[in-house]
């Protein structure tokens, strides 16, 4: 990657900064030196001056990037300044030079500046460059480095080593730019046509307009400008300092973390094939909280294996468990059920394991009603709470087959267990990005459930679990980033008049009994659930 000419220092660094979240979310550490070779390497040409200043006075191996960007943007300010100076001047000059009266004058003047003009426009064998006499080269008598082909040091003393190149997906967490502009462009409201073609977006001319559309959608109109006299087409913008004007928010990234960290292959699927409702278009990233939250060993092999034709034909089960830190309701476990036909989940939360046979007794009665349907076959390991006489004698009376898996082979139980893992990274990967405590894990294992069960599997095609389990296809409308600010609405028969109306809270999770968001209040510590809630799904709050 290098940097283009009509970039700023600001705009490059961006992009170079993107890069190395996206490589550190791969797994690829980037020590800060190599931040810095990479900025000093691939900068225009311009700036090799102060590069060769830095490279000459400073320990690369000690600089930080912001120290190295705060000397690139000051030598860009001053040169700017500098550039600006010369403009005035030649105006001037020009203006004077007009202001002459003897034509013989004139014409030795312009004779003179036009041999100095081509004398200057005669590119040094060096540097390359035409805006100054051989004499004058600031890099002549210097040495030049074969390695990276900078002036001022030998290839054995090169502190860059090597180019470094990396293939990567589009990230992030920011917003795209909309227009970059200064002030020049303010003032004058002029946008070059050619760098908005970089950029990606899209202008049709067309009668007397020209439209402009975004370079994330094609379909997205931006603006649409009515020529005016002199065949411009003028843009009105108000000058923001240096900033960028933003054109929309990376829906993709938004999307990823309000579905619990659901990776974004399945996320593009779950769009693709219009699998959920009010969802849209998703473009692939990746996240670092993924990476810090998941971490998978070598699979198990593959094999065939009997599927269930219909749901409650078999239903798989295991414990995960015990926590070291308990939940606020002080349970350590949590049981999953999973149906084998739609890979629907239940999850119940345990203070002992000695509670599985209450558990299934209740989910049984749960599901049995939901779908008129009975458990044929309960799949599970040899624990102890799963193989004792009581369990066994239950199922033996209710008609339900209970296979067991073989002593420490886990892997025949393989979709609860592949799920309980599933679920865990989910719930980790939520907790991380939020900075919450770990006694929310039970919170955050609910919604996991939740999330997964409206999101896309291999074992269901072309319909989520909750879909195949009920036959209505989820919506995307209501989900928000757990672990998120949110103020929920005080009811008036709770408030006097000059009271505030609102309470700040955490969001965790989803409600299943009612239309509602399940909200950790900050100020009772208690957990409530509310329909009536305002979200601010960039910040969290830190707890103790």
């Amino acid at each position: 990657m290098k940097m283009k000419d009509f970039e700023t220092i600001d705009e490059y660094y961006t992009k170079v900064r993107e890069l190395v979240n996206q490589l550190k979310a791969y797994g690829e550490d980037i020590p800060e030196k190599r931040v810095v070779e990479k900025l000093l390497i691939s900068v225009t040409e311009k700036y090799d001056p102060i590069v060769t200043t830095i490279e000459e006075t400073k320990d690369i191996t000690t600089l930080t990037v912001t120290e190295l960007v705060g000397s690139l943007e000051a030598y860009e300010k001053r040169r700017s300044r500098r550039e600006e100076n010369s403009l005035e001047n030649a105006f001037q000059s020009k203006l004077n030079m007009r202001s002459q009266n003897s034509n013989r004058k004139e014409e030795n003047f312009k004779s003179t500046m036009g041999d100095k003009k081509k004398q200057n426009m005669r590119p040094y064998r060096i540097c390359k460059r035409t805006n100054h006499l051989e004499k004058d080269c600031y890099f002549r008598g210097k040495p030049q480095c074969r390695n990276c082909k900078r002036f001022g040091h030998m290839e054995k003393d090169c502190r860059l080593k090597g180019n470094h190149q990396a293939n990567c997906i589009e990230e992030n967490n920011s917003s795209d730019q909309l227009f970059y502009t200064c002030n020049s462009v303010a003032e004058t409201g002029k946008l070059h046509v050619g760098q908005m073609m970089e950029k990606g977006y899209t202008l049709h001319f067309g009668g007397d307009s020209c439209t402009i559309y975004d370079n994330k959608d094609k379909t997205l109109k931006i603006v649409e400008v009515r020529m005016k006299e002199h065949r411009c087409f003028p843009i009105h913008l108000q000058y923001m300092g240096r900033t960028s004007m933003k054109a929309q928010e990376d829906q993709s990234w938004l999307w990823h973390r309000r579905l619990g960290h659901f990776n974004f292959q399945g996320l593009k699927i779950l769009h693709q094939k219009k699998m959920m409702t009010d969802l849209p278009q998703i473009q692939l990233g990746a996240c670092e909280a993924c990476l810090q939250g998941k971490q998978h060993k070598k699979p198990f092999p593959s094999g065939t294996s009997w599927r269930a034709k219909a749901v409650l034909e078999l239903i798989h089960t295991d414990v995960c468990g015990p926590m070291r830190t308990p939940s606020h309701e002080q349970n350590r476990y949590f049981i999953l059920f999973i149906d084998d036909y739609s890979r629907m989940t239940w999850v119940y939360f345990m203070r002992e394991k000695s509670e599985v046979f209450k558990v299934f007794k209740k989910f049984k009665n749960l599901v049995e009603k939901q779908s008129g349907r009975s458990i044929k076959v309960l799949r599970s390991d040899r624990g102890k709470e799963y193989n004792n006489s009581e369990f066994d004698k239950f199922c033996e009376e209710e008609g339900i087959e209970h296979q067991t898996t073989v002593s420490y082979n886990p892997q025949q139980n393989g979709v609860s267990e592949r799920k309980n893992r599933t679920v865990m990274e989910m719930a980790r990967s939520m907790l991380q990005e939020k900075h919450l405590p770990k006694a929310f894990w039970a919170e955050a294992v609910y919604t996991a459930v939740y999330l997964l069960n409206r999101c896309p599997t291999k074992a269901v095609q072309n319909m989520t679990p909750i879909e195949a389990w009920s036959g209505k296809k989820p919506s995307a409308k209501h989900l928000r980033v757990f672990g998120s600010i949110c103020y929920v609405h005080i009811p008036t028969e709770k408030r006097h008049k000059l009271e505030e109306k609102t309470e700040k809270g955490i969001f965790l999770g989803y409600s299943t009994q009612s239309k509602g968001y399940r909200i950790y209040n900050l100020k009772t510590k208690k957990l409530i659930i509310s329909r009536d809630v305002e979200f601010d799904e960039r910040r969290h709050v830190e707890l103790g």
